[in-house]
Order: structure tokens, then sequence, then C-alpha cells
């Protein structure tokens, strides 16, 4: 058995009780053990871990369930937490082995507890569940991702993104309404970005015209700036032109990347207080046309607008313009990956397996697939040509009345995000699909994700966590101005990364690919 951090086993004390209270399949008859035999439509309860989501609770009566119940023979007792407590709790049931018979966790979590009988080995039911074995032949990466040490199979991963690599998430925000107002025209490439913010700045002087939502992550002033300028998404990652891990700042943009930023803050084009906002001011000064640039998911664009409009500014706007990248970087961004980072597991100690598995496979079925991810035709969807397209009176954004109403493509529960993205684009407006449009030549395929061994999971976590803070850390006060950019500094800065392990983990996340993916 591998050893439990310290404090979680601290916390066990207090909270194993509980846990193991709500966890416990609530089978109706269903015989102990292996659960062989058992009638494949019998009654039967599980438990599931679940959160509640920002646009609507976890309801134990939604109707995809009841129409689920009446095909297997299912039903599920949802045990909720707050999002804020979901790792915590997902901890202690890990290493307390009482998960719930259903849960969902990282594919690392998977692999690495699987083995201590945590989880449910799947491999060894793939003869009764056709869909999982057919899911496993057609994702690769998915059975490369679930399977253990031992040669168990885990976790069955969530679904993210198309297979051919096209969908995405993220644009450039700008008030169409000022920009069209003032006549200017939207920036191509990092000079004219520049000037853009500049003129924004002139015509509105109230304004801080870029705001990022976050310094870091997907949508992170220093992600999304260091990827123009060395063509590295966040610190560590695949270079899209090598196929290889690089570390962004080892390019010999990086330093320019902060030159730049540090002159957009110098000059009142950068909001001030953007390495302490959070997400509420970030939006409120959108919305009041504070700041008039941003980069942030493209699904939200349109209920920003509506939210602009009514905030007081009738007018209102926003509008993607181009990606851009310095001269000779790659201008791109990643599709969404296929295969994510998170699986659907069963408990080891479920009570009836052969159910449990039976319902799991049911799931990854088109038809149960269809439920988690559409819901039910003629209330959720309807088909158009052939294909589903949510309802209509659902609006932009769909997927709000879906988790709350119906608890369609709802974090935890389904399965196939892709599906749901797929319908949701397929009904999207004429200016979301032109959007959709004016970004597919910037989009190239996400990487794969790595398996690491132990060793290198622990090198991981003694070294990534501390060097993150130190990098968020530093690069704000270069870019604040309070450590000067120079050969000097930067070679410091530079000196200090290495001595805390970049080189160690560059070189780990490069071995474990080439390992994962036979790459040369």
């Amino acid at each position: 058995m591998k050893k439990r951090p310290f404090a979680v086993i601290l916390t066990v004390a207090l909270l194993a009780g509980v846990v193991a209270a709500g966890c416990s399949s609530k089978d109706q008859g269903a015989s102990p053990g292996d659960g062989g035999g058992s009638d494949a439509k019998k009654p039967v309860k599980f438990s599931w871990l679940a959160y509640d989501r920002v646009e609507g609770k976890v309801r134990q009566d939604w109707e995809i369930f009841k129409e689920i119940e009446k095909k297997t023979g299912v039903s599920v007792d949802f045990q909720i937490v707050s999002q804020e407590g979901l790792t915590e709790k997902r901890q202690i049931m890990i290493a307390t082995n009482s998960v719930t018979d259903f849960i969902q966790v990282s594919t690392q979590e998977g692999r690495e507890h699987g083995p201590d009988k945590v989880f449910l080995n799947l491999k060894d039911y793939l003869d009764k569940a056709p869909n999982l074995k057919a899911f496993y032949e057609k994702y690769p990466e998915a059975k490369a991702v679930a399977s253990g040490a031992d040669g168990g199979i885990y976790t069955v991963p969530v679904i993210e993104g198309d297979a051919e690599g096209k969908g995405f998430n993220f644009i450039w925000y700008t008030r169409k309404d000022l920009m069209d107002k003032y006549g200017l025209k939207p920036p191509t490439n990092l000079d004219e970005f520049y000037q853009f913010l500049k003129s924004y700045k002139e015509k509105e002087p109230s304004s801080y015209p870029l705001i990022p939502n976050a310094i870091v992550g997907d949508t992170g002033l220093y992600t999304v700036f260091g990827r123009a300028f060395t063509g590295i998404q966040g610190f560590f990652n695949i270079d899209p032109t090598t196929d290889k891990y690089a570390f962004a700042p080892y390019h010999k943009g990086y330093k320019d990347s902060l030159v730049f930023l540090n002159k957009l803050y110098t000059e009142k084009l950068l909001d001030p207080e953007y390495s302490l906002l959070t997400q509420a001011q970030w939006e409120e000064r959108i919305l009041k046309g504070k700041s008039l640039v941003t980069y942030f998911w493209k699904a939200d664009l349109e209920s920003l607008t509506d939210k602009g409009r009514k905030a007081g500014t009738s007018t209102f706007e926003l509008d993607a313009i181009p990606q851009f990248a310095a001269e000779g970087i790659k201008n791109y961004q990643f599709s969404r990956p296929v295969i994510g980072a998170v699986g659907r597991a069963i408990s080891a100690k479920v009570k009836d397996k052969d159910r449990a598995v039976q319902f799991l496979d049911y799931l990854v079925s088109e038809e149960g697939s269809n439920y988690l991810s559409l819901g039910i035709e003629g209330k959720t969807y309807t088909m158009e040509n052939g294909k589903p397209v949510y309802m209509k009176e659902f609006g932009a954004s769909p997927f709000n009345t879906l988790r709350k109403d119906w608890g369609v493509w709802y974090d935890l529960i389904t399965l196939d995000n892709a599906k749901s993205r797929e319908v949701w684009e397929r009904g999207l407006s004429d200016k979301s699909k032109d959007i959709n449009k004016r970004y597919e030549p910037f989009i190239v395929p996400s990487p794969k994700q790595i398996v690491k061994t132990e060793e290198e999971l622990e090198l991981e976590k003694s070294k990534l966590n501390n060097l993150n803070k130190f990098l968020e850390q530093k690069l704000t006060e270069f870019v604040i101005g309070k450590t000067p950019i120079n050969d000097t500094t930067y070679q410091q800065f530079l000196d200090q990364v290495k001595k805390m392990g970049a080189d160690d983990l560059l070189n780990m996340y490069n071995t474990a690919y080439t390992r994962t993916y036979g790459k040369k």
C-alpha cells in the first residue's frame, strides 16, 4: 500500500465515519461479493459523488435519470458536496478506501490507487461490457491514461474534444461598438495590438484597456503572452513545431514578453490590479467599460454582451479580434484535448460489481451517452436534418438550463463533453459561427496526456508547486517594474529556476512523453 498524505490521515479521524455512511451501495437484495448472476433489470441503487454548480444544484429527480432507471433498473443516489469541498472530500474517500460507488477522479488517481483496490479493475469485466471494450479500442490514449502499473484499467476518461482536433475554447474579446465608433481596425500582430490599446486609451482615458481574468492558466496573462512570444503554452508544454516539451522562460522571446507587458503596465494600458483581480471584478470592469480588451472563453461572449446591455449601455457589443504572435513564432491555440484528465471510476467495494460495470457500460453506449450529453429528444433537443440541436428557447447559453433543470452536460456526471459542445455549436448564432471560422486557422491538435511513473510523480510533487509560485511572483515583479528587466536580472531569474528544478522537470516530461507514445 502507498503512503497516504499525513494531513489527510488527520482529517480522516473526524470525517471517515461521515464518509462511510454516505458511500455504501444501497443494493436492494443483491448478494455481496462480485454480484455474479444478478438480474440485469433488478432494481439497484448506486451512490455517486457530485457537486453543486453555479448554474443549478444537483437534483435527485432529474428526468434523464428516471429514463435511465427505466432502461437499466439502476437509480442513483447523489452524494452532494460544495465545489470548494470537492477535492478534500475525494482525497479523504480515496485515503480511507470509502469512495462512492461511482466517482470522478483524475486519471492519475485512478492509475495510482486502482492497484490498491480502491477502484474496480474494469479490465476484468470487458468481456461483459462491449461498449467499454469498444471505447478503449477507439481511444488508445484513454486506455493508456486509465491503465495502472499492474495493467489494470481503472477509469473511463471523459471525452473533451473532437477527434479532428478542431474544437477550441478561447478568443480575444473587444468592445466592437467602441471599435466602430472610433474607427479602429482589428490588430493582426503585436505592434498593431499595442497601438490598438493606445488608441483606446486616448479615446477612453479613464479606462485601462487590457484586463486579464487570471495571470496563469489557459486564459492567464503570462500564458497568453508567453505563447505569443515563444510558441509555448504555459510554462512547460509541447512545442508544436518540434513535438517535444519545452520550458517557456528558456526561450529567447520570453524576456521580450515581459518587456512588452511592462510597457503596457507603465503606460496604463494594462489594469494595474491585474494580478489581484477576482472573477467578479474582472467581469464588472468589462461590463462598465473600465476595460475593453480581454482573452476569455468564447462561450461567454454573447451572454456577456447581454449583461453589458442590461448594465446600462444599450450599444454594448463584444466581438472577437484575431489571435496574434511575434514575428517568426507559430501563431496557434491548442484544440480541446480529445481525452480529458479526469475519468469515471467504480469503487472496488461496490456490492454488485457486475451490475455496476453493466451500468457504466450503458452510460458509455450511444443511448446512455445521449441522455447525459443531450437529454431527452423533444424536451432538451430536437433533430434538424438528422442531427440534434438544443431547444432554441434555451438561448445562446443552453448549458445553463440543461444543467439546472435536466442534469445534462453536468460536471462529474456526463462522460462526453465533446458531444454536448458539438450540438451547442450547431445551434450557434451566425456571429458565433463566424468567430469560429475566423479562429479555425490558429487551432492545432492538443498534446496527448503523458503517463508518469511513481518516481516521476514524486519529482513533480517535490518541485513543480514551488517553482510555479516563484514564477508567478517573479514575473509579476518584472511586469510591474519592481525588478528591472535586463540581461543580468533575467539571467539571475533563469539561474534560480534551474536551482528549483526546471531542468529536472523538463527532462522528466520529455522522458515520460517518449515512453508513453514512443516519440523519438
